[in-house]
């Protein structure tokens, strides 16, 4: 293939971005007390130099009560972004990739056990668990403690927690920002009817449910660095009857739009323990493509991206303006070398690894 979409060089807001391949956020567990490890040294260094064009970092709390586990990263406290910066200058001595980071409240889905230990609620009065929040008192799953419903004070109590968020983002250099608007977290319990039964100006009518979301972009739009960009990723629907819809999702995104959104991640589902997902390769992306066909902004499509074909498709077929990979890129950190040699494009490597070229691959590595 001459010109593969894969690997022509796009843009997000300013960020400029050497191909179309971007590295998922993905939770590792490995936080002590919301501050990253030396595991996070070694996760995040390896796919820094996996020829991908931006690299995400897993989603981190605002609030300590707002991880998802205990071993969640956050960036809610000078110890916390120390940590952070002490991972990113030795991964930046090495590699000069795009890194931006996701931000998130799990609101009720918190308190949690880590994923490899079952991923149950951990009651508040234990070791390692606390009280949830979120817009109603709804439980996420059969078992939960139902979360505590945010008053006034609270909300904006957790805005001013994601604009800090975002100021500590902005001094340790990051790229971008993407919002965790899906997946069941705080912001998608506010969009969701499933999540939200409020009846004041944030409950009740698709518009006013969007608020809190919108508010919250708001704060750390003004919160981050002007010239970086703020993106969003949601979850197009809840796969459930009288969830969150596709409809919905339109709504929300020509609104982010309006606001100064820099990009959309589509994803789906996390608001009810009983949604039937039929899972499959590319299975979200019909909904990338409704979303690209309903606004301007580059729209980037996720799940079960795993064969260069696959991907390459979907970007020449109009369906979205970029890929995000996550376990296919932890199965092989390399995949973005392996889709550029399949295809005969180019990727970047660094001078370490440069001699790994096979000879019938000599033009592989810039």
């Amino acid at each position: 293939m001459s010109h593969p979409m894969l690997f022509t060089p796009t843009q997000v807001g300013n960020l400029n971005l050497a191909n179309r391949i971007v590295i998922a956020p993905m939770a590792q567990y490995s936080a002590e007390d919301g501050q990253m490890s030396d595991w996070h040294l070694m996760h995040l260094g390896q796919l820094a130099i996996s020829g991908a064009a931006a690299l995400t970092i897993e989603g981190t709390a605002v609030t300590a009560d707002g991880r998802t586990s205990y071993g969640d990263v956050g960036l809610y406290s000078d110890a916390c972004e120390a940590a952070m910066a002490r991972v990113l200058r030795s991964v930046r001595q090495w590699s000069d990739i795009p890194i931006g980071i996701q931000i998130n409240h799990a609101g009720r889905k918190g308190s949690r056990r880590k994923l490899w230990d079952g991923g149950t609620q951990i009651p508040s009065c234990d070791a390692n668990g606390w009280s949830t929040y979120g817009p109603s008192p709804i439980a996420f799953a059969a078992g939960d403690t139902p979360p505590i419903a945010l008053d006034r004070d609270g909300l904006a109590a957790i805005r001013d927690a994601y604009a800090a968020a975002a100021k500590r983002a902005s001094r340790l250099g990051l790229d971008f920002i993407q919002l965790l608007g899906g997946h069941g977290y705080l912001l998608h319990q506010f969009l969701s009817p499933l999540s939200n039964h409020r009846d004041d100006e944030y409950g009740g009518s698709v518009e006013n449910r969007m608020r809190f979301p919108l508010e919250v972009f708001e704060a750390v739009r003004d919160a981050f660095a002007h010239d970086r960009p703020v993106t969003m990723r949601v979850s197009a629907t809840d796969w459930v009857d009288g969830g969150w819809s596709m409809q919905d999702t339109i709504a929300f995104v020509k609104a982010l739009e309006a606001k100064g959104c820099a990009a959309i991640n589509v994803s789906s589902g996390g608001s009810s323990a009983t949604q039937p997902i039929p899972v499959g390769p590319s299975y979200q992306v019909p909904f990338a493509r409704a979303v690209k066909q309903a606004t301007t902004l580059p729209v980037i499509a996720v799940g079960m991206i795993t064969e260069y074909e696959q991907a390459e498709s979907i970007l020449s077929t109009g369906d979205a303006d970029l890929v995000a990979l996550a376990r296919a890129v932890l199965f092989d950190p390399r995949w973005p070398w392996h889709a550029a040699a399949h295809f005969g494009a180019q990727v970047k490597a660094p001078n370490q690894y440069r001699r790994a070229q096979p000879s019938r691959l000599r033009s592989l590595f810039v």
